[in-house]
């Protein structure tokens, strides 16, 4: 028999819990088949087999929380598609056996005093090696108490609370339930999944980890508005993909990185990582909640770069398809409330990151121009959040009023971008 354990996913996680099973007991599998699909606190994962055979038995159900090194499953490697474990007990039973002999009489007599185990030269006494047989535990596993280091059976019974202890405070944790509210009227309880439970987590340490702070500002729309509607049929017909709004407002803030480096940072104990790269995380939502893919290399990349890697992303993050890769290092954060209709408001920040942009919804309203006229123009809010630790208030600001210039005179992005 082969066992099935969850392997080691990624250096941050440790855990998950099982979200379908991809196999079923008795089903024949090859190596390198996919067994069971892994919710994991930032992507779902496949674990995939790493022998061929027969799964004969399945250990976890769907929706058990898992760490990696348990083991989740068994496998014959000689098995056939839908063997079961009784049907090979049922073999084992009709074939011929042995005719009896003098050793169990040998054994019975050996029994009879302390002696050396076969397999490793373990000093045990009859009644420990009965209770290590009944309980399934190798007396190699055992720590003895007996100065002579002889094994009794409190030393098996201790060792065998050992070994199921995690398992034991495992459970309990799973059981406990936390403080519950009866309602008089219908309710309907759902269990967060894995990916939600983090997303509060993390956000409720944000907010008791970082001084954040939030400024706010508002960009006139029009000449990036214009310039789309001149370009953007040429610019599917060449490249292949729409020019929307994302890939003028990446660019920005990677010049307005350059310009102002500390929001392109992060804390690390009493050090600050000031990043010389630029790997934009791009929040994007799906069903299992907001999930922030990062476009390496932004300041390397072209308009048409930005936007076939954003459109990437977002497919992948859909399709349940991300892997943990695409998830990690990003150095700034920005996302879109404005695609649901958000006129304002405060983005949190995405930690380690110390800088995210909020964009809004585009609202005509009326504006005072400098001539003192009075024009209709597509007006978007935006807003910086950022860490008061390492970045001061002129410094936020003035990075967002940067954001502006360059979003309002879009031609700048070639050269400051």
């Amino acid at each position: 028999m082969a066992e099935i354990k969850i392997p080691e996913l990624a250096e941050s996680i440790t855990e998950g819990t099982i979200a379908e099973w991809l196999v079923q007991k008795g089903q024949k599998i090859e190596k390198g088949d996919p067994v069971v699909e892994l919710e994991t606190d930032k992507v779902n994962v496949e674990v995939n087999a790493e022998l061929s055979g027969v799964i004969t038995e399945i250990l976890h159900e769907e929706g058990d929380d898992v760490a990696v090194g348990d083991v989740i499953a068994k496998m014959d490697e000689n098995g056939e598609a839908g063997s079961s474990p009784a049907a090979e007990e049922a073999k084992e039973a009709e074939a011929p056996k042995a005719e009896p002999t003098q050793a169990p009489k040998e054994e019975a007599k050996a029994s009879e005093k302390p002696a050396a185990e076969a397999n490793g030269n373990i000093i045990a006494t009859p009644a420990a090696r009965k209770r290590a047989r009944e309980l399934g535990i190798d007396l190699s596993e055992i720590s003895a108490r007996d100065p002579l280091g002889r094994v009794r059976p409190d030393d098996v019974d201790a060792a065998v609370l050992a070994k199921n202890a995690p398992k034991a405070e495992k459970t309990a944790k799973k059981e406990a339930n936390p403080a519950r509210t009866e309602f008089e009227k219908p309710v309907e309880r759902v269990k967060m999944t894995r990916r939600r439970q983090t997303i509060a987590k993390n956000l409720v340490n944000v907010q008791q980890e970082a001084a954040m702070l939030t400024t706010f500002n508002e960009v006139d729309m029009t000449a990036i508005m214009e310039l789309r509607k001149q370009r953007k049929d040429k610019f599917v017909q060449k490249h292949g993909v729409k020019l929307g709004f994302m890939s003028f407002f990446t660019k920005a803030v990677v010049g307005a990185l350059k310009e102002f480096p500390l929001l392109n940072a992060e804390i690390q104990g009493n050090e600050l990582v000031v990043k010389k790269f630029y790997d934009i995380g791009i929040a994007v939502s799906t069903d299992d909640g907001l999930v922030v893919p990062v476009v390496r290399d932004a300041d390397r990349l072209t308009f048409a770069g930005i936007e076939k890697a954003i459109a990437d992303l977002g497919i992948k993050a859909r399709d349940n398809k991300l892997a943990l890769t695409d998830l990690q290092g990003g150095s700034f954060t920005i996302t879109n409330g404005g695609t649901f209709g958000s006129m304002m408001s405060t983005p949190i920040l995405n930690a380690p990151q110390v800088g995210i942009l909020g964009m809004h919804n585009i609202v005509k309203r009326a504006v005072v121009m400098a001539d003192d006229s009075i024009e209709v123009r597509p007006m978007m809010y935006l807003a910086v959040s950022y860490d008061h630790r390492i970045v001061d208030g002129k410094e936020a600001v003035s990075f967002l009023v940067r954001i502006k210039e360059m979003l309002e005179d879009p031609e700048t992005l070639l050269l400051e971008g």
